[in-house]
């Protein structure tokens, strides 16, 4: 087995420096097997300096709460195509440095088991692990089991796959230091990764973060590193399969989320859902929550079964219009009245209701969240559970980047709304802090009731939270967003508006005629591999550096940078730095610019609102050609900025 490694030749030219030292630190990695090598030897022979760049160009890095990438290489090489497989799989992920496969599955959980035993000295330690329907996500949930046993921890796994938000409740329900989810949410079938959790339930953040990192990158760099850890562990630790008690007590939870269940059982036989999984873990708990709640509901048979290839759709992402398709089409058939669609590790909800006329018609995740953060405000205040004495108690918790319709919601029933930085590991964390600031390490097992009024008295009892990239929960029990529950909250309002006569496009109307008319547009731009990194950066910087001055004939007014300047948050807590720039415009709109921190993509949020007391139809038309036109316009200005 070779130990040094020297590339020669062409491939001195073509590669990126970076690639050069970090393939040959794996040509020559003891733990390296011949199968690594083979496919490195493939892909050189067959000169793919391409695919080479973007498999080693970089070591896979944390983003947002963990690590995520692709899985399968764009070219895959014999050896890892290795023997038939289901499901048209290969049998191996791909070797890369830049790749999900068992090295860095390896070394990302020992650096998280290393990090637990010098966090928590003397203590008994577990993991909690779950995993979504992804290709190799079972094999790397074992793996991860498999490297947390060699360091002394036990690994605690779910018979089959299971949800994310299972996986935070649960790491906090069974007492474990830490969780681990394997999945890639619903990026595309080639990709997969990990999200780490702390023991309160939430995605690991500062300083938690950069502690793993740096074990991990010490593992990456120093070979002898693992081996000398593993010498001081006396005892090894043992895989716990959980029961279904775990599955019962989770459900549990999501049950008490529900306040009108009267509402539910008046229009049962008047309303009906199509729920999809889109071949993920959300069918798992779904069936089970609505049939507690005695909804009427059918499942698309198509997308039921865990697929890694998610076969019938483009993207397993119920934030795209074709992910719903089979839904309202079955939808159509059997004149439902409501589609719900959650993604592979069912922590986001996509739906289509129906308008006035019958007509379904998607709704945008701001417009979900502002729905369910409308509702349970106002059910809570007309059951006096909120009153004028602990409204100053209660909180919405949303996104910088999230629709400013929730910041209006909590203003007009009189509760704060604190803002977080993109990604739910913000908005846990939020949680985590109100959950400490009663000083009761049994709090989280007190009845919900209990809890709710505790809050209410002393802390912040949280109403709801959610970002407009479809995630969203109804209170703490979790620390991650939930499409379990949104499921069952959506289904709840849908029954309670069809009550009052009203469907929920109507619903919604009405709030906006109440409180304006708020709408938003994403714009998304993809730069793949090593050089698609580069101009992520390289565009950050120009719009940092060389901020634009005007936007559809408007000035910007202000430009508020996240990454260099100091802001606090509505608890006075500091924000953490991240490049993130987000411009005011003469008119208060706004456009949030940000690189994606599991995606290899560049973000830009633009958010604006008119008066709604006119014609809101063309209100309506009028604002989304606003905010087309200013899309167009930025991408041509991306287009200057990137030559």
């Amino acid at each position: 087995m070779p130990t040094t490694f020297q590339l020669s030749g062409e491939a001195i030219t073509k590669l990126l420096t970076s690639t050069q030292q970090n393939i040959a630190r794996v040509y020559g990695d003891p733990a390296a097997t011949d199968r690594d090598r083979a496919s490195i030897d493939e892909l050189l022979a067959a000169k793919a300096w391409t695919e080479l760049d973007d498999r080693f160009f970089r070591d896979l890095a944390f983003g947002t709460g963990g690590m995520r990438g692709r899985t399968i290489g764009k070219i895959v090489t014999k050896a890892e195509e290795g023997r038939p497989q289901p499901l048209d799989r290969p049998e191996f992920p791909g070797t890369g440095t830049n790749m999900l496969n068992f090295g860095n599955v390896h070394r990302a959980v020992s650096a998280l088991g290393a990090y637990l035993i010098e966090g928590y000295p003397g203590e008994k330690l577990s993991v909690v692990i779950a995993h979504d329907t992804r290709y190799f996500s079972p094999e790397f949930a074992r793996a991860a089991a498999k490297s947390l046993n060699a360091l002394g921890i036990d690994a605690l796994l779910f018979p089959e796959d299971r949800s994310t938000p299972q996986l935070s409740f649960t790491t906090r329900a069974a007492g474990a230091q830490a969780g681990i989810m394997i999945t890639a949410s619903h990026n595309p079938s080639h990709d997969n990764g990990m999200k780490f959790y702390s023991r309160d339930g939430g995605q690991v953040v500062e300083p938690h973060a950069s502690g793993i990192t740096k074990h991990f990158t010490k593992l990456s760099s120093d070979p002898a590193a693992l081996p000398a850890l593993l010498k001081t562990i006396s005892k090894p630790g043992k895989v716990v399969v959980l029961e279904a008690e775990m599955d019962t007590i989770y459900q549990d939870a999501v049950g008490n989320l529900v306040l009108e269940p009267e509402a539910i059982l008046e229009t049962r036989e008047k309303i009906k859902f199509v729920y999809t999984p889109l071949h993920g873990t959300g069918i798992r708990a779904i069936p089970t929550l609505l049939d507690r709640f005695d909804f009427r509901y059918s499942i698309v048979e198509a997308q039921r079964q865990g697929d890694g290839r998610f076969p019938t759709v483009k993207s397993p992402n119920p934030e795209n219009a074709e992910a719903l398709e089979l839904a309202i089409k079955q939808a159509e058939a059997e004149k439902a009245d409501v589609v719900m669609a959650t993604d592979p590790d069912d922590d986001r909800m996509g739906v289509a209701v129906r308008d006035a006329v019958g007509k379904m018609v998607l709704l945008t995740g701001n417009q979900i969240g502002s729905i369910m953060a409308y509702y349970r405000c106002s059910r809570l205040v007309a059951q006096g559970i909120l009153t004028d004495d602990n409204r100053k108690n209660a909180v919405i918790i949303k996104t910088f980047v999230t629709t400013d319709l929730q910041k209006k919601i909590a203003e007009h029933f009189g509760v704060r709304c604190i803002e977080t930085l993109t990604g739910f590991k913000y908005i846990g964390e939020k949680m985590h802090d109100y959950e400490k600031a009663h000083g009761d390490p049994e709090f989280a097992k007190r009845p919900a009731a209990e809890q709710r009024a505790a809050a209410l008295e002393a802390s912040h009892f949280v109403i709801f939270a959610g970002e407009e990239s479809y995630g969203y929960t109804g209170g703490d029990y979790v620390r991650d967003k939930d499409g379990n529950a949104a499921v069952l909250m959506f289904a709840e309002v849908a029954a309670w508006a069809k009550s009052k006569g009203k469907t929920l496009a109507e619903y919604l109307d009405a709030i906006y005629r109440e409180l304006g008319f708020y709408t938003e547009r994403l714009g998304t731009l993809t730069f793949e591999g090593a050089q698609g990194a580069q101009q992520i950066a390289k565009l950050l910087a120009s719009f940092r550096g060389k901020p634009p001055t005007r936007y559809q004939g408007q000035a910007v007014t202000g430009v508020d940078d996240f990454g260099l300047q100091d802001f606090t948050d509505g608890d006075g807590k500091k924000i953490p730095k991240e490049t993130m720039l987000l411009f005011h415009m003469a008119d208060g709109s706004r456009m949030v610019v940000r690189g994606s921190g599991t995606e290899p993509k560049i973000k830009f949020y633009f958010l604006t609102r008119a008066d709604a007391k006119g014609d809101l139809a063309a209100i309506k038309t009028e604002r989304k050609a606003f905010l087309e036109s200013w899309w167009n316009e930025v991408q041509e200005d991306v287009k200057k900025r990137v030559a």
